[in-house]
């Protein structure tokens, strides 16, 4: 049986006994929380009157049972938990006995380390490097639900004529007849294994969009159900066990109704894993988006480990699947903190609303572990926002690129030379140059979080603890000595915030820190400072 499974289901027996139960802690005087879920990153640090229930709930992204403070203490718990904000405490409810709050000095930086280090150290393992060595590039926003081959190999070709570098290239979702048949679909890739081939040749790794889900109709569900290895119906009775249910469990998820794998069986895991093996095989890719996954589709089923409650489970096991697979790429997590997983921020709209939210999301991943992350697709990656759309803001776009060049990963999926006019196009062309400048770097600081657990971007409380910096959500760090400050509202003038220190702005100026400064930034440009 894998590690994974055996760990989770050593869990369960040990917290059979759920409790109604609730504990405060006092905040201190300016003491400042952080942490619980990526998506939550723009109201951090957290303010009076916020909540939150993990309890199937991963909020559509990487979460984790831990809240870190900026006065060094941290919270963890081995299973979800509800907490929330209010009249100088922070209360708890709905968890088992192994709440742990310790004290590890007195900043937010030593309370992560010494979290992650008890927690989820460090596993010593990178995802595919090209990941952070290239841009990426994903065919949902171009092509959404029409996967085919003719078009994907036209985004392939251009992406090389129009000057960018081959990376990593993902195929989104609909290449495959349907849900649980794991082969390309005849009437859009017609001789897929030429195509992959072709890819390759042009310099690109591919992966394919892949979910754990099954079409209920079908030859593999019947094969499946009589298995008993997808989630199973607890029809109503809370005390069902998996011995007793008849019927697998149908979930309503974004493209319709399906059963769902029971990542808590061995069997059920290898099944699967032989799947995308043969993909692999039969048609030469190289990794797996492994999408969905989320907590939320888990809740009214029953699994083999009897534990229905922790759905939660099952999105941690979702992250150990693709383990296997150095080219992977995850939206929904739980409490995977130290693996060589790559995340994404969840599905952002084409808005300046969302592009604030990349910073303070990306930061956030860091602290619960997962500092191999993608800032989402430039420009937004909600498909909704781009529907029969001809108005596209190219300066968003152009901001967009700016603000991921300096990130972990970038990752295009709107084609920037079928939207942009000339200027905006060799802007963002001009920021994939300045992140190729910084890719020594950034390849360094991947290594070091492979094997310390160091987040890659971190805020800027996190890099000068108690400064008054914890309100700062448009600037971050890049490793320790490199300070990224993008334009994420529309314009051309930004005040920027110096710590206390000597620094070196983008153009070779020095600049005294401990002070606000004022600087106009041109469409083309992006401010970064060297302590």
């Amino acid at each position: 049986m894998m590690k994974s499974t055996l760990y989770l289901l050593a869990l369960c027996c040990a917290t059979q006994a759920w409790a109604q139960r609730a504990q405060t802690v006092a905040m201190e005087p300016n003491e400042q929380w952080y942490g619980l879920a990526v998506t939550e990153g723009s109201k951090m640090p957290f303010a009076e009157g916020y909540f939150i229930d993990l309890h199937g709930d991963n909020k559509g992204n990487q979460a984790a049972p831990l809240l870190l403070s900026s006065h060094g203490r941290y919270i963890w718990n081995e299973t979800p938990f509800a907490c929330s904000f209010k009249n100088g405490q922070v209360k708890f409810t709905d968890f088992n006995d192994s709440l742990i709050i310790e004290k590890a000095g007195g900043s937010l930086k030593e309370a992560y380390e010494a979290a992650s280090k008890r927690f989820f150290p460090a596993s010593g393992q990178l995802p595919d490097p090209l990941l952070f060595a290239q841009p990426q590039y994903n065919t949902w926003i171009e092509l959404n639900y029409n996967q085919n081959q003719a078009d994907i190999l036209k985004y392939a070709h251009r992406i090389i004529d129009n000057g960018f570098p081959p990376g990593v290239l993902m195929i989104d979702d609909n290449w495959a007849p349907y849900y649980g048949r794991f082969e390309f679909r005849k009437d859009r890739f017609p001789d897929a294994k030429a195509m992959t081939e072709e890819l390759h040749r042009l310099g690109f790794k591919i992966m394919i969009w892949v979910c754990p889900f099954i079409r209920p109709d079908s030859e593999e569900s019947r094969f499946l159900t009589s298995k008993k290895w997808v989630v199973m119906d607890q029809e109503g009775d809370k005390k069902m066990r998996w011995e007793q249910a008849r019927k697998p469990l149908l979930v309503h998820w974004w493209n319709g109704y399906s059963m769902v794998m029971d990542l808590t069986q061995e069997a059920a895991v290898s099944w699967f894993r032989r799947q995308l093996d043969g993909m692999v095989q039969q048609y030469g890719v190289d990794g797996f988006k492994l999408d969905a996954g989320d907590a939320e589709f888990y809740l009214d089923g029953v699994f083999s480990n009897n534990r229905s409650p922790l759905a939660n489970e099952q999105t941690a096991l979702w992250g150990g699947f693709g383990l296997k697979y150095p080219l992977n790429e995850y939206r929904a997590m739980w409490k995977q903190g130290g693996k060589a997983l790559a995340e994404r921020l969840r599905d952002k709209n084409h808005s300046w609303e969302d592009l604030q939210k990349l910073i303070p999301d990306i930061t956030t991943a860091g602290l619960l572990g997962y500092p191999f992350a993608c800032p989402d697709m430039i420009g937004g990656g909600d498909w909704e926002s781009f529907v029969n759309r001809t108005d596209y803001d190219q300066e968003l776009v152009v901001r967009s690129a700016q603000c991921s060049a300096l990130m972990p990963m970038m990752q295009f999926s709107v084609a920037p030379w079928r939207i942009l006019d000339k200027e905006h196009f060799e802007a963002v062309k001009k920021a994939v140059a300045l992140r190729k400048q910084f890719t020594p770097l950034i390849m360094e600081l991947a290594k070091r979080a492979a094997e310390t657990g160091a987040p890659i971007v971190t805020n800027l409380e996190y890099a000068f603890p108690n400064q008054g910096l914890s309100g700062c959500k448009d600037q971050f760090m890049l490793g320790d000595s490199i300070m990224v400050a993008p334009m994420v509202k529309k314009g051309t003038c930004r005040e920027v915030v110096l710590p206390a220190g000597l620094w070196t702005d983008s153009k070779g100026k020095k600049v005294k820190g401990n002070r606000r400064v004022r600087y106009e930034v041109k469409p083309d440009e992006l401010l970064w400072f060297k302590k």
